[in-house]
């Protein structure tokens, strides 16, 4: 994904037509912000050096938002700046979506993101942990709960050089397991709780799963360059209580979708990643 996506405010870029609403804007970038492209004409803040949105969230959002059976009410787990969130918001514009994010620093750029794409009805932005057993205490269940954990437990990787990314990149602030246990206590009956962690680590994402009473219903891979290994995985999980006792076998669950590549090896874009760019209103980059 490009540092800078679609930055200018014109109806067309590179020859493809913005779809969606014009938002009210009225809200600047400051020193060492950037204020980048995102979904159709809606756009979102970012550091300049700082964590920014990425593939793994963009096929997180549309894993989710094309398997939700009913996406009315939307929550995002470990929210960050904010980016699956407005793009789960611009494919659902009836939802009303509520973020949970623990770092200061990111969720003053999503509150700016969301007030620029003029949408503080709808999206409710919340400082917590994600871990708390008391989250969203009061509200309704969700129909759809998205989260992009960090992929690395502490001292497997080395830390991001900016502050603002290390909870992004390790575990400092829970795993994938965490994650799905906060979706399970969450979900509305027969919602989903689409996820993304890489392809070498398949099996902890499932056991994971598997752990917090949910039932992977769809898997898919996500391919970074032909040729080369390591790419993500995208899933959509339903809580196991919801589906009959023998559904998994029955129904062949998961269901493995055909991988959808990135990149060539020649370098260009391949197509299907371009459908799923058009489909969260993105350059498909062709």
């Amino acid at each position: 994904m490009p540092r800078r996506s679609a930055p200018d405010d014109a109806s067309a870029y590179k020859g493809w037509t913005r779809p969606g609403p014009v938002p009210p804007g009225g809200v600047e970038a400051e020193p060492g912000e950037t204020l980048d492209g995102l979904c159709g004409r809606w756009r979102i803040f970012q550091l300049e050096k700082g964590n920014r949105f990425s593939t793994d969230d963009l096929v997180t959002a549309w894993y989710g938002t094309t398997w939700c059976p009913r996406a009315g009410r939307i929550a995002d787990l470990g929210s960050g700046i904010g980016s699956v969130a407005l793009m789960a918001a611009w494919r659902c514009p009836g939802a009303v979506v509520h973020t949970v994010e623990a770092q200061e620093a990111s969720l003053r750029l999503a509150r700016k993101s969301i007030r620029y794409n003029g949408q503080e009805a709808r999206i409710i932005p919340h400082m917590g942990d994600l871990r708390d057993p008391a989250l969203f205490e009061g509200e309704a269940p969700f129909d759809l709960v998205t989260g992009t954990p960090p992929y690395w437990p502490e001292g497997h990787r080395l830390p991001a050089t900016h502050p603002q990314s290390v909870p992004a990149r390790l575990e400092v602030r829970g795993s994938i397991a965490d994650y799905a246990k906060a979706a399970a206590r969450i979900l509305a009956p027969g919602g989903i709780f689409a996820c993304v962690f890489p392809n070498d680590q398949r099996d902890r994402a499932l056991a994971a799963l598997r752990e917090a009473g949910l039932l992977c219903l769809h898997r898919r891979e996500i391919v970074f360059k032909e040729g080369e290994p390591y790419g993500l995985d995208v899933f959509a999980a339903g809580r196991r209580q919801d589906y009959p006792g023998d559904f998994e076998t029955r129904a062949q669950c998961p269901e493995v979708e055909p991988p959808i590549l990135i990149r060539r090896a020649d370098g260009s874009v391949d197509p299907a990643i371009a459908g799923v760019r058009l489909a969260v209103g993105f350059p498909p980059g062709l």
